[in-house]
């Protein structure tokens, strides 16, 4: 019988070489999957749980204040939750065609909206809809992607476009907070603060690492630096990397988790890989929910999944 190691080397060799075709893994139906023994992350032999696929499009996750869970369906432009017991309804439709959601310290549901027109949105609760940015000196967002509120109620966010990331204050215009073309970011994706927010995480979907920042009191950015290598990054036939880095999590302990080709990886916060827990589908992006907000939700590929932890997201954020 094949070690647990081998079984997993396997599996990243497998994605390895899907994404190495394709930039990202090609999978059969969604199945339940087994998670390693990640010391204080995750008890060896633990259920990756398939909860449902047939979705129209999965990202953006994020949990509600009684522990359930939402996410966005970007293509069927609406939000969709999970109950407790994985059943599934709408949330919120139409919904702008979203993806990456928050919530800010009022509440408020802070989303990324892809149509009519691009921006950062509150949709929720209902009679609070408002637009928050949809431009950078007069220029209109190409296509954001990804968001983190902060305490402050500041939005950072990605737009893989023109490979930026910016920062809308709680009561202001949106700034470049970094130049992924200056930074080396090929297409910034997942965006994420540590528990303290003096590091704002930046995925890069086709490079080697995860890419960390120093968070500035004004909220600009400084000291650009490679935080962690992905697991399972392969070399694109037509130049580059292809990491399938996207969503990013932080649990209490400071703890790092990127979805990647090889499933999720789980860095220390010194950026060292810890383990890689392996999803049946490429995942997308992943949230800590649940009542005590030890379930990490993941979704990818129009599936949904969830895997019991032993690590605690943050409470301090929602996100």
């Amino acid at each position: 019988m094949k070690s647990k190691e081998a079984l997993l080397g396997g599996w990243l060799l497998f994605c390895a070489g899907a994404a190495f075709g394709q930039g990202q893994a090609e999978e059969g139906p969604a199945t339940d999957t087994i998670a390693p023994n990640i010391p204080g992350v995750v008890a060896g032999g633990t259920k990756v749980q398939f909860i449902k696929e047939g979705f129209d499009g999965t990202e953006g996750p994020v949990a509600m204040p009684d522990g359930t869970v939402i996410f966005t369906e970007t293509r069927g432009n609406r939000i969709t939750r999970i109950d407790h017991d994985g059943k599934t309804s709408t949330f919120i439709e139409p919904a702008g065609g979203p993806n990456g959601l928050g919530f800010d310290s009022k509440g408020r549901l802070i989303a990324i909206q892809t149509e009519p027109k691009a921006g950062i949105a509150v949709l929720y609760p209902k009679g609070s809809e408002t637009f928050l940015a949809s431009d950078f000196q007069g220029k209109p967002f190409t296509r954001p992607n990804d968001l983190v509120v902060d305490k402050k109620g500041g939005v950072y966010f990605t737009d893989p476009d023109p490979q930026r990331v910016y920062y809308v204050p709680a009561s202001g215009k949106a700034v470049l907070a970094a130049d992924g073309v200056k930074d080396g970011i090929t297409r910034p994706n997942g965006i994420q603060l540590s528990p303290d927010e003096r590091t704002l995480y930046v995925n890069d979907i086709r490079g080697e690492y995860l890419v960390a920042y120093d968070v500035q009191p004004d909220g600009s950015l400084r000291n650009r630096r490679n935080f962690a290598k992905y697991v399972g990054v392969a070399k694109r036939p037509e130049g580059g990397f292809a990491s399938g880095a996207d969503g990013l999590a932080v649990d209490s302990a400071g703890r790092v988790y990127t979805t990647s080709n090889g499933g999720v990886d789980v860095f220390s916060p010194q950026g060292r890989h810890l383990g890689t827990i392996p999803v049946s589908k490429h995942p997308q992006n992943l949230a800590f929910a649940g009542p005590d907000k030890k379930t990490l939700y993941l979704v990818g590929r129009g599936a949904t999944f969830k895997v019991q932890m032993l690590a605690q997201g943050y409470l301090g954020r929602v996100k």
